[in-house]
């Protein structure tokens, strides 16, 4: 019937180093110019196609020129908005891209009256709540649905409540950007349950930088790594070409732009650290590769800030490497105090939860997310501060049983 590109997380404009910025988008153009060249029917895009609903003018006028690349292969692109491109007013750039004709967002509901709703802890618990129908857009036998993500997973609770409205004997494509149960893991974070999702043919995953697939939910991972811990695990970004008619429907493809080297040191004594750094980088190839420096230990002398970073970076440069990017998470001053570098800035949320909880268990825990969630709330349009004060109170409350 078709053959489309899932796509997801591409973060435009997300790193602050240019350098690795430069990279992120060498990787989305990759992606249009593969697009093209298999000639697909259209292109999904699952959400966060900017790090923001605002992007600098320069990241704009790029992103238009490879929209336009699309426009001109006559390549339609259906996408939605992400947690990060997500704008509470509903006011985004990609509302900008819609206007010039280079994409069509799917995002289109209503809201009906109330209907029970099976609580997602309890199946024999109901809630009244609005239900939230999802209208499909249409295009060569596909109907495709598709609902944002939101700041701090808001979109869950919605998400509960979704129907669609029924296109019969066609493709069935809902597109979403969030969490579901099968794929979170470990994390304690909330996560849409998988059997409360309305059927579809497929679901076009995004939000999780994760190759992933269940049934068929499909995450196909970031364009581009966007933080440090990501590039040491998936090395290169990907996508998924999908062709409806095949049995091997999934063709994961893979945007590997630069080399990535791993170095990692375990240093005691910051007065010999930079030396045996710079040893360790000239035993490496390093051309042309980004150099991920992990450094971990505990200090028995001396402090993280006396490593000369800038002699090793120079030393890196030399060396002809592309870019350097350093990590101390791991690395203890002598006062047992630990440096930190948010690198992921995706889910530091999460990465906070896990760490706390790790180091202070308790069945309290498992409730922090959703208070997080009840806590992030918008205040509504002309609503009056005792409202909202007394709608997060109520919100809770009810988590925490009082």
């Amino acid at each position: 019937m078709a053959r489309f590109a899932h796509i997801a997380d591409v973060h435009l404009g997300g790193w602050k180093q240019q350098p690795m910025q430069d990279l992120n988008f060498q990787a989305f153009k990759k992606t249009i110019d593969i697009c093209i060249n298999s000639k697909l029917d259209f292109v999904l895009i699952a959400g966060d196609l900017f790090d923001s609903a605002y992007p600098p003018i320069e990241i704009l006028k790029e992103t238009f020129s490879e929209f336009r690349r699309l426009k001109e292969a006559n390549i339609p692109c259906f996408l939605i908005a992400g947690s990060h491109d997500y704008s509470v007013s509903g006011k985004t750039f990609l509302d900008v891209l819609e206007k010039a004709g280079f994409c069509k967002n799917v995002t289109d509901f209503e809201i009906i009256e109330k209907q029970r709703f099976p609580s997602p802890k309890n199946s024999d618990v109901s809630k009244e709540k609005d239900t939230i129908i999802l209208n499909p857009t249409l295009y060569g036998g596909m109907a495709i649905y598709g609902y944002p993500g939101k700041k701090s997973g808001l979109e869950i609770d919605d998400l509960r409540r979704i129907k669609l409205n029924d296109a019969p004997g066609m493709f069935k494509i809902f597109m979403l950007h969030t969490t579901i149960d099968k794929a979170k893991g470990t994390l304690p974070i909330d996560s849409l349950e998988t059997d409360l999702i309305p059927k579809a043919d497929y679901y076009a995953l995004g939000h999780l930088h994760i190759d992933f697939q269940y049934q068929n939910f499909v995450y196909p991972g970031p364009i581009f790594p966007n933080n440090f811990q990501e590039l040491e695990d998936l090395k290169a970004g990907s996508f998924y070409i999908v062709d409806t008619e095949s049995d091997n429907s999934l063709r994961k493809v893979e945007l590997k732009v630069k080399e990535v080297e791993n170095v990692k040191i375990e240093i005691k004594n910051t007065v010999s650290a930079t030396e045996k750094i710079i040893n360790e980088m000239n035993s490496r190839e390093l051309e042309d590769k980004v150099i991920l420096l992990r450094i971990s230990g505990e200090l028995e002398n001396g402090r993280i800030s006396d490593i000369k970073f800038q002699k090793i970076e120079e030393f890196v440069k030399e060396k002809g490497a592309y870019f350097l990017l350093r990590n101390t998470h791991e690395l203890k001053s002598v006062e047992g105090e630990m440096e930190l570098e948010i690198e992921d800035t995706e889910n530091v949320e999460e990465e906070t939860i896990k760490s706390y909880s790790d180091k202070n268990p308790s069945d309290f825990n498992k409730l922090i997310p959703q208070i997080i969630n009840a806590l992030s709330i918008e205040k509504q349009e002309d609503e009056k501060s005792e409202v909202f004060i007394n709608r997060l109170m109520e919100s809770t409350k009810r988590i925490l049983n009082f």
